[in-house]
């Protein structure tokens, strides 16, 4: 049976530190020369850059809907034969959606460590901490727990009263107020890791307020490899902090991962080439979505609009999601791209535009303050930035050959005089949400899809397979 240290990051909102915490653990124990896999619950693009960079190791999404559950096992099995340690990001708070985070929790026996923002906030800590552990389920099955930590901690008097108010022995210390180690944010989310200067600093300095703590002085293997100093200084921790909880090491959230049946995707992309763009402006890539390319047999191979790049030898391309808004001018001027892409869309060459891929390719873009910037005009209309967030959501594509899974996420509209040929729909309702439209060869949608969900309409996204 294959077993690995395994935690579940969660909160009672978004904006709680989910992704400070997972990042900062995840730096601490590389560090320390441990194998760390993270994961993410539910799809996002931005937070698995920082992930990445503390770990070392590319990070993929597990959601019980998108991924389904056969996968996860899989991801979860060969993360646990690869790794010393597995760190799960819940998404938004602990029990939202349906399938939540705390349903991956269950399903898995995958303990739940809890961070809670304490600012303005004294015994009621406690109760929210209690709240989130103990909330109900269907099931009745209880929530695998681990404990909670606190974030955004005005002071050493302040940490005391939050540690007073937890009433089960599961309190594992503070993270104070400190802007050093915040992440940057913009809209959508955080900056990706790799535009931040000071990125590394900023996750060194989680993982040292991290080790001050006695989840971080927590031994590995106490007589097993962990040293002396190592067990002082948990020990230590422990008896400053009261009743934090006396664990005996990070072993004690070991769990077992079975094998599930494997499954082999079907070859329907084999010996094609995929060109897929892949720079600061169109950066929304899953890993995943290139491991089911390689899994369905295609060669891959990446160009950089953004650095003007011609498009290389391929049968196929994928433009991605990403910001073409923030790199919008140098987009436009990005003309041996342009027309290397138009080249290959006037040779019927199929083109999978998604998102910011899709925004690219209309005629110009207008910005929040009015601005406007001419892009590559292989789509007709254009694409105006909005204040708020446009659509927000899991989506599925139902395209008479099956249906595709994946969701939306953008603050742009566009405005064309291209019909849609089909809708995605929102699951749990039916509704229709984001256009498909088709312009020549090339297809396009605000729609990020999940390209393993169904391998079928995958291929025809990439003309190898019969479109309906």
């Amino acid at each position: 049976m294959t077993s690995c240290v395994a935690l579940l990051i969660a909160a009672p909102a978004s904006r709680q530190g989910k992704t400070t915490l997972t990042a900062g653990l995840a730096r601490l124990h590389a560090r320390a020369g441990r194998r760390v896999q993270v994961f993410k619950c539910g799809p996002d693009f931005l937070d698995p850059y920082w992930h990445e960079l503390a770990s070392g190791r590319p990070v993929y999404q597990l959601d019980l809907w998108i991924n389904g559950e056969q996968d996860i096992r899989e991801r979860l099995h060969r993360a646990a034969q690869e790794s010393d340690l597995i760190l799960i990001e819940g998404v938004m708070g602990l029990h939202d959606g349906k399938p939540s985070a705390a349903d991956i929790a269950r399903l898995l026996g995958i303990p739940v460590l809890c961070i809670l923002s304490a600012a303005a906030m004294a015994d009621t800590f406690g109760a929210v901490a209690y709240g989130l552990r103990h909330y109900p389920h269907p099931s009745g099955q209880p929530l695998p727990w681990a404990g909670v930590l606190a974030n955004h901690v005005g002071s050493e008097r302040h940490a005391g009263m939050l540690r007073e108010s937890v009433v089960e022995d599961h309190f594992w210390g503070h993270l104070p107020r400190d802007a050093g180690f915040s992440l940057p944010e913009r809209h959508l989310g955080l900056v990706v890791a790799q535009e931040v200067e000071d990125a590394t600093a900023r996750l060194d300095a989680v993982a040292d307020a991290l080790a001050k703590t006695a989840l971080g002085a927590l031994p590995w293997e106490p007589g097993c490899g962990a040293s002396a100093s190592a067990s002082a200084s948990a020990s230590a921790a422990a008896a400053e902090t009261g009743n934090e909880r006396q664990a005996s090491s990070w072993q004690d959230w070991r769990i077992a991962f079975p094998a599930p049946p494997k499954q082999a995707l079907p070859q329907l992309l084999r010996d094609r080439t995929i060109a897929v763009a892949r720079d600061a402006a169109l950066c929304f890539i899953y890993a995943a979505n290139l491991e089911a390319l390689h899994g369905m047999g295609a060669e891959v191979v990446f160009f950089s609009p953004l650095a003007n790049e011609a498009l290389p030898p391929c049968d196929a391309v994928w433009l991605p999601g990403g910001y073409p808004e923030l790199h919008a001018e140098a987009l436009g001027r990005a003309t041996t791209s342009r027309d290397s892409v138009a080249a290959h869309v006037a040779a019927g060459k199929p083109v999978w535009a998604e998102c910011g891929g899709m925004m690219l390719l209309f005629e110009r873009l207008t910005q929040k303050d009015g601005s406007t910037q001419a892009l590559w005009g292989l789509l007709p209309g254009e694409v105006t930035m909005q204040p708020r967030l446009a659509a927000l959501g899991s989506q599925q594509l139902d395209w008479g050959i099956g249906t595709l899974r994946g969701h939306t996420f953008h603050h742009s509209r566009c405005t064309t005089p291209l019909e849609p040929i089909a809708h995605t729909q929102r699951p749990s309702t039916g509704e229709n949400v984001d256009a498909l439209y088709r312009h020549g060869s090339i297809m396009a949608s605000y729609f990020h899809a999940w390209f393993a969900s169904n391998p079928a309409v995958t291929a025809a996204l990439f003309g190898a397979s019969r479109a309906p």
